[in-house]
């Protein structure tokens, strides 16, 4: 996934539909899709065929309504725009970033215990 490919908001709220319920008609995303101002019909239509086209979805034109489903994954595109946000925000400084993060919104005690877990797994292959 290039810079081009990096979905906009409208197309990252669509493949959220995408990965929490797997293949979908037009129809289905539209009506799972949660966007403020809602977004008609024709506009999720559009969104899709332009997702197609940036290699973003794919679609299964065996059917009569065509099935769209995520070409790319959610740690794809989380990572993609991590790196972007870490390299343009950050100076590329991952400590600032995380410190950031946490302050900004406290992280559960379930969430602190997977960073720990993570930390260590991360040191123990730096060792």
């Amino acid at each position: 996934m290039d810079k081009q490919q990096r979905p906009t908001d409208a197309e990252l709220d669509i493949l959220k539909v995408l990965w929490t319920h797997g293949p979908c008609t037009v129809r289905q995303v539209h009506e799972h899709l949660e966007s403020d101002p809602p977004r008609g019909y024709t506009t999720v239509l559009k969104l899709l065929q332009i997702m197609s086209d940036k290699k973003l979805v794919r679609r299964d034109e065996k059917q009569r309504a065509h099935v769209y489903e995520a070409a790319v994954s959610s740690d794809e595109v989380h990572r993609k725009y991590l790196k972007h946000l870490l390299d343009k925000a950050f100076d590329n400084s991952t400590s600032q970033l995380v410190m950031q993060a946490l302050a900004a919104r406290p992280a559960s005690k379930k969430e602190l215990a997977e960073i720990r877990r993570l930390l260590d797994e991360i040191e123990g292959e730096s060792k």
